[in-house]
C-alpha cells in the first residue's frame, strides 16, 4: 500500500480522522479510559506560564527541568489569546502535529521515497493518547523531523534547527550524530555551536533562572517506568522496603539500592555513548538515509538506558522513525514496527493501567517487561543495523577507484533531490573516511 499512488490521500485520511478524535478527546467532549492526563496542562503548564510572564523562570519549582527555550513553548499559547491557555496549548499541539504530517508528506514523494515513514506517524500518535497533545514534546518532535528533512539538503539549517531543538529538550542535538563526515558535518556541527550560544546567552541575559534546570535533573531517582525500575518491581514480589513517591515531578522509587541502580542507569547511558562514538569514528558508509538512521538509533539508546521514560518519550521515537521510513534506503523497518507496538503499550501502562504499575502487580509488571523489552530489542536491531549498512567498507565496483572523495555521494543526492541510483553497498552512496 505504501508504494501505491493512493497511499498519501489514504494516510491523510486517516490523519485527519484520528486528529479531530484526539482533539475531541483532549477536550473532554469525548471521555477517555484511564487518568486524565490533560490536567497537567492547565495546572502545570498553565503556573510555570505565569511565573514566565513575571519575568523570571521557574527556578524555585524543582519540576521545572527543562532548557530555557522551553519557555517558548510554555508561552505559546499566548499565540491564541481567544482560546483559555489550556485548550490554545491543544490547538498548538495539532498545529505541530499537522506540520509533522505536512512534512513527511512532502518528504515521501520522488524517487528514492515512500509513504511508510506517513504511517508511521499516522498511527503512532493515537497510539499513545491523549499525552500526545498534553505534553510539549510534540512541539519538539517537529522540530528534530524538521532537521532532519532539512538536512538531507541544507547542513546549515539543520544544525540551526537542531540547536533550537536541543535547548527546548536537549535530545534533539543528537540528529546531527550521522552527518555525513567532513564539509557536511563542519557546516551542521558549528552551525549548530553558534546558534546554541546565541540563544543560550540571550536566555541567560533575559530572565532569571535559566539554567536551574541542570540541578533539578542531576538530582532525579529512577522513575517507576524506567528499565532500571524493572529491578525493584520484581524486589517489591519478594520484600522489597521501599516505596514510590512523587519525586522531582515524576513516581519514582525510593529506598533500598535505588542509587545503585541510579548510577547503573547513568553508567548505560555512559556505554551508549561510548557505543556511538565508536560508530562514529568507524563508519565508512553514510548513505541517504544514515543521518536518519543514526539519529533514531542515538535516541533509542539514551531514552532507553534513561533513568526517567516518560510516556511522551515515545513520541520522539515516533517522529524519528517516521523520517526513517520516508527514505527507501533506510531498513529501520523492524525496530520502527516495535517502537510503534511499544507506542501502544505505554498508553496501556499510562494512562490506562497506570495503578498497575505503580503497585508493581502482576499486569503492571507484564505491561513494564513487555514495553521496555521492546525497547530493548529495538535498540539491538537498529544498532545492528545501522553498524553493518555504514561500518563495513563496501568493496569497489570495477573502474570506480574504490571510494569516493568525501561527501560525493551526499552532494550527488542534494543536487538531484534523491540518493544516485546504486545500492547503498555501491560507490555512489559512499562517502570517504577521513575527516
Amino acid at each position: 500500500m505504501t508504494g501505491s499512488s493512493g497511499a498519501r490521500p489514504a494516510a491523510f485520511s486517516v490523519w485527519a480522522l484520528t486528529r479531530a478524535l484526539m482533539l475531541l478527546w483532549v477536550s473532554k467532549v469525548i471521555t477517555p479510559p484511564g487518568l486524565d492526563v490533560t490536567s497537567d496542562v492547565s495546572v502545570i503548564y498553565h503556573g510555570w506560564y505565569e511565573v514566565l510572564l513575571s519575568g523570571t523562570y521557574p527556578e524555585s519549582d524543582v519540576t521545572w527541568q527543562y532548557p530555557p527555550v522551553a519557555a517558548l513553548a510554555i508561552l505559546s499559547p499566548a499565540l491564541l489569546p481567544f482560546l483559555d491557555y489550556a485548550t490554545a496549548f491543544f490547538m498548538l499541539a495539532f498545529l505541530c502535529d499537522a506540520l509533522v504530517m505536512g512534512l513527511l508528506l512532502r518528504a515521501s514523494r520522488g524517487p528514492g521515497r515512500r509513504a511508510a515513514g506517513v504511517w508511521v506517524w499516522v498511527a503512532g500518535v493515537p497510539l499513545l493518547g491523549t499525552t500526545a497533545y498534553a505534553r510539549y514534546d510534540v512541539m519538539v518532535t517537529a522540530v528534530a523531523v524538521a532537521a532532519l528533512l532539512a538536512g538531507l539538503r541544507r547542513p546549515r539549517v539543520m544544525g540551526a534547527l537542531a540547536a533550537f531543538g536541543a535547548l527546548l529538550k536537549v535530545w534533539p542535538v543528537l540528529v546531527l550524530a550521522g552527518t555525513a563526515r567532513g564539509r557536511r558535518t563542519r557546516l551542521a556541527w558549528t552551525t549548530a555551536a553558534a546558534v546554541a550560544a546565541g540563544l543560550l546567552l540571550a536566555c541567560v541575559v533575559a530572565a532569571p533562572g535559566a539554567l536551574a534546570f541542570l540541578g533539578f535533573q542531576r538530582d532525579r531517582g529512577t522513575e517507576v517506568e524506567s528499565l532500571g525500575a524493572l529491578v525493584f518491581h520484581v524486589w517489591r514480589q519478594f520484600g522489597w522496603e521501599g516505596r514510590v513517591e512523587l519525586h522531582y515531578g515524576s513516581l519514582e522509587f525510593l529506598g533500598p539500592g535505588v542509587e545503585l541502580v541510579s548510577t547503573l542507569a547513568l553508567g548505560l547511558s555512559v556505554v551508549a555513548f561510548g557505543w556511538l562514538l565508536l560508530w562514529r569514528l568507524r563508519a565508512r558508509t553514510f548513505g541517504v538515509s544514515t543521518a536518519a538512521d543514526a539519529a533514531f538509533t542515538a535516541v533509542l539508546l539514551f531514552t532507553t538506558t534513561s533513568r526517567v521514560i516518560s510516556p511522551q518519550y515515545m513520541l520522539w521515537l515516533v517522529g524519528l522513525a517516521a523520517v526513517c521510513l520516508v527514505l527507501r534506503e533506510s531498513r529501520m523497518e523492524w525496530p520502527a514496527v516495535l517502537v510503534l507496538v511499544a507506542t501502544g503499550v505505554t498508553q496501556l501502562e499510562f494512562p490506562i493501567g497506570f495503578v498497575h504499575v505503580v503497585s508493581s502487580d502482576a499486569h503492571g509488571l507484564t505491561l513494564m517487561f513487555l514495553r521496555n523489552g521492546l525497547l530493548v530489542a529495538a535498540c539491538v536491531l537498529a544498532g545492528a543495523r545501522l553498524w553493518r549498512d555504514t561500518v563495513r567498507t563496501p568493496e569497489a565496483e570495477p573502474g570506480t577507484g574504490g571510494e569516493q572523495p568525501d561527501g560525493a555521494g551526499h552532494e550527488a543526492a542534494d543536487g538531484a533531490g534523491r540518493a544516485p541510483a546504486v545500492s547503498r553497498a555501491g560507490s555512489a552512496d559512499t562517502a570517504a573516511s577521513a575527516p
